[in-house]
């Protein structure tokens, strides 16, 4: 008598892996996009905080994170940060992660808005 699967046996076992795989990957794949989205958002909120302190201090907004990362702002691993505009009036930025599509946006005061972001002083992120 031998011992073993089928090749039925077999079979079916391997359709309900590929069942689960084909539901578990893509609410993976959003669950890891919002995670990221998040660190996006968190290093904008993070930048504006600096963003003031460097305003109170000097009277102008910077747009040179080396001078932010001496005052101990820190960008979420991955994540690409450009700040457009700086002046005494107000300050944009531009956030994006090689990873996904979505970019996140902010403006602040008298410049123009950047991306996606229609609202002064709103994050977007689309």
């Amino acid at each position: 008598m031998r011992r073993g699967f089928t090749l039925i046996e077999l079979l079916m076992g391997m359709a309900i892996v590929g069942l689960l795989a084909a539901i578990a990957v893509p609410r993976w794949s959003r669950a890891r996009e919002r995670s990221i989205v998040t660190a996006m958002r968190s290093d904008i909120r993070n930048l504006a905080v600096l963003e003031e302190s460097y305003f109170y201090d000097f009277s102008v907004y910077t747009d040179n994170l080396t001078v932010l990362g001496t005052r101990g702002f820190v960008l979420s691993p991955g994540v690409q940060m450009q700040i457009p505009e700086a002046t005494s009036a107000g300050w944009s930025v531009s956030v994006s992660h090689p990873t996904t599509l979505q970019e996140c946006h902010l403006y602040v005061g008298g410049v123009a808005p950047v991306g996606t972001a229609t609202e002064d002083g709103r994050i977007d992120c689309r």
